[in-house]
């Protein structure tokens, strides 16, 4: 009996692994086909008037390195939002020419990423406005790239996927695991579909329509939304508008975390959204990625083999589709197996009732 119990118990584990990692290696050929990647072009002719949009919360270090570039994009104006910093952030940006503009209080009920889009939204006069996080770095013809792009696809929305910039160990642990996220689990096509469900979305760089953004009031039904980005591209398909998204490639770059720690706090303000608000789900999803990649080093469990090679070449494949291919970033394949390991102080933090992010507390 205990034989055939256990017999029963490494076949379900041996379909449910290679299961997991074939539907995942099925979104990802998928994604590498049909993504769509920006490329770095002029301006068009005629363009509608472009607002370049900045939240920045003590983000002095970051502006100084990145808003030249973004004021040399040729929009029609960019402001940036202090948003109660306790940095010289808006020193930096007017002295390099940008339009800054003090955040207001949070009103109740408000958190403070989309607040700060809702000021920026109503301060804004373009016709389209974006948003872009102060990390982000626009190399040149990126501004093209996006208005080509937004004017091809039809979007009400596109997002961008910025190329992850990573320059040390610490940044490289998790933080490429956002791409993992996105070109793993969730195939591009279904974006066409009108299910609010299909709806992904990229808070980094945010394209919207004026057209589309005062019927639903701006930020107004995410307001309490720590996971902002991605409800919001719910809420606009709910409201009949039209999404997109493209990988940033050579146009658009980012570094997000500088630190492993920076990493951590980061991920786990948004992984309980990401699996539903459900802490069971949560926990599985910690003890499924802890069987699949990392156990089959520890033991000789069902088809260790293969699922030692998948742990390994996971990684690397998404990076080629992300345009990230210089050796040191394909060799961010030697952390899948500890990987989950890495990553299980997030879901740690993530169970807890309140998570913090840049001096504020969200409740969860």
């Amino acid at each position: 009996m205990r034989r055939r119990r256990a017999g029963w118990a490494t076949s379900l584990y041996r379909s449910l692994a290679f299961g997991w990692l074939a539907t995942k290696a099925a979104v990802l050929l998928v994604n590498a086909v049909t993504f769509p990647r920006l490329t770095p072009l002029p301006l068009p002719t005629p363009r509608p008037r472009v607002s370049l949009l900045v939240p920045a919360r003590d983000e002095a270090t970051n502006l100084a390195v990145t808003l030249p570039a973004l004021l040399a994009q040729g929009a029609d104006e960019v402001i940036v939002l202090d948003d109660g910093s306790s940095d010289d952030t808006a020193q930096v940006a007017r002295r390099l020419g940008a339009r800054v503009v003090s955040g207001s209080p949070r009103p109740d009920g408000w958190y403070g990423k989309p607040w700060a889009c809702q000021q920026l939204f109503l301060a804004a006069t373009g016709d389209v406005l974006i948003f872009t996080d102060a990390d982000v770095t626009w190399h040149a013809g990126a501004l093209g790239a996006v208005l080509h792009e937004l004017s091809r696809t039809g979007a009400d929305l596109l997002s961008v996927q910025p190329r992850q910039a990573n320059q040390t160990l610490g940044e490289r642990l998790l933080t490429p695991l956002v791409d993992s996220a996105v070109l793993s689990y969730f195939p591009y096509p279904l974006i066409g579909l009108p299910q609010p469900a299909a709806s992904m979305a990229n808070g980094q760089v945010m394209a919207l329509r004026r057209a589309a953004l005062d019927p639903v009031g701006g930020f107004t039904a995410v307001r309490q939304e720590v996971l902002d980005d991605t409800c919001f591209a719910r809420h606009l398909k709910a409201c009949g508008g039209r999404l997109a998204v493209a990988l940033g490639q050579d146009a658009i770059g980012v570094r997000m975390y500088r630190s492993y720690p920076a990493s951590v706090t980061g991920f786990s303000k948004n992984v309980l959204p990401l699996h539903l608000r459900s802490r069971p789900l949560l926990v599985l999803s910690a003890l499924a990625h802890l069987a699949v990649y990392t156990l089959p080093w520890l033991l000789r469990v069902p088809g260790w083999r293969a699922l030692r090679v998948a742990s390994l070449l996971e990684r690397p494949l998404v990076n080629l589709i992300t345009g990230r291919r210089r050796g040191r970033d394909l060799a961010e394949g030697l952390l899948g197996p500890v990987t989950p390991l890495l990553a299980w102080p997030v879901y740690r933090r993530a169970l807890r009732g309140r998570v913090s992010w840049k001096g504020r507390e969200y409740r969860q």
